[in-house]
């Protein structure tokens, strides 16, 4: 029989060093897995973590394994690229840091064993990711095993694969399950038997025959989705002379899918609109290594805010992710990390990685589309080469998989004449109008355009959203990172695009903050603060709770802002979310009356006066914060950047006037204004047809979003272009922008009766 023994306990570790040891060294690192050697640098900013090849060393006795006819080890992570060493002997390369794979030691094995494992995560051009708004983490940073088998066993050497495939097909009340097993090493008089069990734990189905089956499951119970998780377990058994030698497991799924292009996800025919988040796999002080218990942590708070759908970006995740995906009834888009830069020397890598992603997940009834790549065309979308890529992808995930259709994320600026996006079955792009310039009004707009000019081709938002910190203003702005402005940019988002119907799926960006080192924004870097949940899942962000008044079934109400206390106004906004129909406010036990919200978004103006308890009150639910009237706006609460040019409340700003904190597009909009910015246009604003910010051609879209930042904004952001404006340039910019006048705002005319 099939025996599995974890080793994940005692290992030496090493950094910065490819030297293969003889025997296991005394004055490494003792580490247990999983491991990451970037779990403090690559989240603390500077793009400056470790990459580059580490070891990690093992003894392992033969006395310590149960006897068997091949010992095979498996490794179900290691980042990005690792060699296996068995006793001296390389015996294996595997590229890709996000798959399980796996290494015959059986003909290398002695009494006493040394193990070495080496692994790199150095920028190389092929293997992918290498450039990605995320840290690439290195390391062993998830369970490596080692499997014990009989010479006759399920498969164990393709593509790390589970050795069963399942494919149900639902015929009326029923379903047909068509079985694939296969064995390696098969010899004549092996048969295999197979068994499906209910949810409970009953036998309803058997068969015995060769490696390929059919077996029919009557009165079927439908998978569907968070409403009703069902999963059946089919077991098959190798048998020889009636003794089972090998024996292979896995829960699987019934249910029915289409992606309509009007009406959006169709789940056992009905329709269930798709609104989740996205997720990245790292934590706070971990880096990637995590254990069950945060990948759990992280599903029940994706649960708790209602989602529907996670798309795992932007690579492989964890078996147990996966299988805790159809515990719950998450709908999946499963991805590689296919990503921002198309490499003509590692298209390999983008089959063997997308193979890899079929063959271990394909009986996960979760997912339902595989993602070809994400912002593939950030330099560029007619590239044949990138374009005969998505092709050979796109013809191979229906080749291996003919249930499930594929996808791609695209880029904001990409076009929607581009040919690249008439490649997969459905599409959707990352938007973030509101937060990288653009307007929040701009988004459902924009897909409204989308729906109208490609009517078949279901269209769906793979990322939006913002950033924020433990910053705070009454007046939120784009571009400030204050928790205000957060839940304003998703209060809009959630009211445009859940609203349509026709859109296929929708995932924020992100569910949890997570490690980025080369980002230096927002007051604290290495990371990406766009999360609804801090990196250590520790505070939930109040976007967090817009998301739950809209999805969840289970009642809450919610007072937004309590970390923002001290306020300058006599009468400040307060803003409740809640997914009841009323909302009562308190204002140190005196009413301030009820309200309804449609939006579930209730807003109040509440006197600030002293200090005040404020009290929400929805039927039996009930929450609290306080507010404090000060005369002096409270310096903690505004943002500083960090190595800034300059701040936004560091510049001069005459009444009525403009200055470096107005839009481009207002100022431009005005013969002064264009005149001001003689000398420094071509710096900060491309004409159309160039090249801009990674490599975009700029089109009228782009020129219009460009104009929606503010000229510091933008000033801050174009170092991406090579393009270094002094301290100087912009306080003379300034200068002039404060002599020139905003135009009036012109009032409508009233209609004459």
């Amino acid at each position: 029989m099939r025996n599995i023994v974890n080793i994940n306990s005692k290992w030496a570790f090493a950094k910065a060093t490819s030297e293969i040891p003889a025997q296991l060294p005394s004055d490494w690192e003792a580490v247990d897995l999983p491991h990451s050697w970037n779990a403090v640098d690559g989240q603390d900013g500077g793009n400056d973590y470790y990459r580059g090849t580490c070891l990690y060393a093992k003894s392992v006795a033969k006395s310590d394994l149960p006897e068997a006819d091949r010992y095979y080890l498996e490794i179900r992570g290691a980042n990005s690229s690792a060699d296996v060493y068995f006793n001296g002997k390389n015996l294996a390369h595997h590229d890709g840091g996000y798959s399980t794979w796996r290494v015959d030691l059986t003909d290398t094995l002695a009494d006493d064993n040394l193990l070495v494992i080496a692994v790199d995560n150095a920028p190389n051009d092929t293997v992918y990711p290498q450039v990605a708004d995320f840290t690439f983490y290195g390391g062993i940073y998830r369970d490596v095993n080692i499997i014990c088998v009989k010479e006759s066993h399920f498969d164990l050497d393709y593509f790390g694969g589970p050795g069963i495939q399942v494919t149900p097909e639902i015929e009326g009340a029923d379903a047909k399950i068509a079985v694939t097993t296969y064995i390696t090493n098969q010899k004549p008089g092996q048969i295999v038997k197979y068994s499906v069990k209910d949810a409970e734990g009953n036998v309803i189905t058997e068969a015995e025959g060769e490696t390929e089956v059919s077996l029919e499951i009557k009165d079927v119970h439908l998978w569907h989705g968070r409403k009703d998780p069902y999963l059946y377990t089919i077991t098959a058994e190798l048998t020889e002379d009636g003794t089972v030698i090998d024996t292979v497991s896995t829960r699987f799924g019934c249910r029915t899918f289409k992606i309509d292009p009007e009406n959006g996800f169709i789940l056992n025919g009905e329709e269930y609109p798709l609104r989740g988040v996205s997720r990245h796999q790292d934590r706070w002080g971990l880096g990637n290594a995590l254990l069950p218990e945060h990948h759990t942590e992280d599903m029940d708070l994706i649960c708790e805010v209602g989602a529907t759908t996670i798309r795992l970006a932007h690579y492989q995740h964890d078996q147990f992710f996966y299988d805790l995906c159809d515990e719950r009834g998450m709908v999946i888009w499963a991805e590689i990390p296919y990503i921002s830069q198309h490499m003509p020397t590692a298209r390999e890598n983008t089959i063997s990685q997308m193979k890899e992603l079929i063959v271990q997940n394909y009986n996960h009834p979760s997912i339902v589309v595989w993602g070809l790549s994400n912002e593939i065309s950030m330099k560029g979308d007619t590239d044949p080469d990138l374009l005969e890529n998505h092709r050979i992808l796109n013809d191979l995930c229906h080749e291996m998989d003919k249930t499930r259709p594929t996808t791609i994320a695209v880029v904001s600026p990409c076009s929607i004449e581009s040919p690249y996006i008439q490649i997969p079955d459905v599409v959707s792009y990352n938007h973030y109008f509101g937060w990288y310039g653009g307007e929040t009004s701009m988004n459902g707009p924009w897909f409204d355009k989308f729906h109208e000019r490609w009517p078949n081709t279901p269209i769906g938002c793979s990322e939006y959203g913002c950033e924020a910190l433990n910053w705070h203003t009454s007046n939120p702005k784009q571009g400030d990172y204050t928790e205000e402005y957060q839940s304003y940019y998703h209060e809009e988002l959630i009211k445009q695009l859940f609203t349509r119907k026709y859109m296929w799926a929708t995932h924020v960006w992100n569910m949890f903050d997570f490690g980025a080192d080369a980002r230096c924004e927002g007051g604290e870097n290495g990371q990406n603060h766009k999360g609804l949940v801090t990196f250590d899942r520790k505070y939930k962000k109040d976007s967090f709770y817009a998301y739950k008044a809209w999805l969840s079934d289970e009642p809450f109400v919610h007072l937004c802002s309590k970390r923002y206390i001290d306020r300058v106004e006599d009468v400040t906004k307060v803003t409740v979310y809640s997914n009841q129909p009323e909302v009562e406010l308190f204002a140190n036990g005196e009413s301030l009356g009820k309200k309804t919200a449609e939006d579930h978004f209730f807003y109040f103006d509440v006197p600030n006066v002293g200090e005040t308890t404020l009290t929400a009150v929805a039927g039996d639910l009930k929450d609290e914060s306080v507010i404090r009237k000060v005369d002096v706006f409270n310096e903690e609460y505004r943002l500083k950047e960090k190595h800034a040019i300059l701040n936004w409340f560091d510049i001069t700003e005459v009444e009525g006037r403009f200055s470096l904190n107005d839009k481009i597009g207002d100022i431009m909009a005005t013969t002064r204004g264009k005149l001001a910015f003689a000398g420094l246009i071509s710096k900060l604003l491309p004409k159309k047809g160039d090249k801009a910010m990674g490599g975009f051609e700029v089109t009228d879209d782009m020129m219009q979003m460009l104009g929606s930042f503010t000229v510091l904004r933008l000033s801050g952001m174009i170092g991406m272009m090579g393009v270094e404006l002094t301290k100087e340039d912009l306080l003379k910019l300034n200068k002039k922008l404060n002599k020139i006048k905003k135009p009036k705002e012109k009032k409508e005319k009233k209609s004459k009766k």
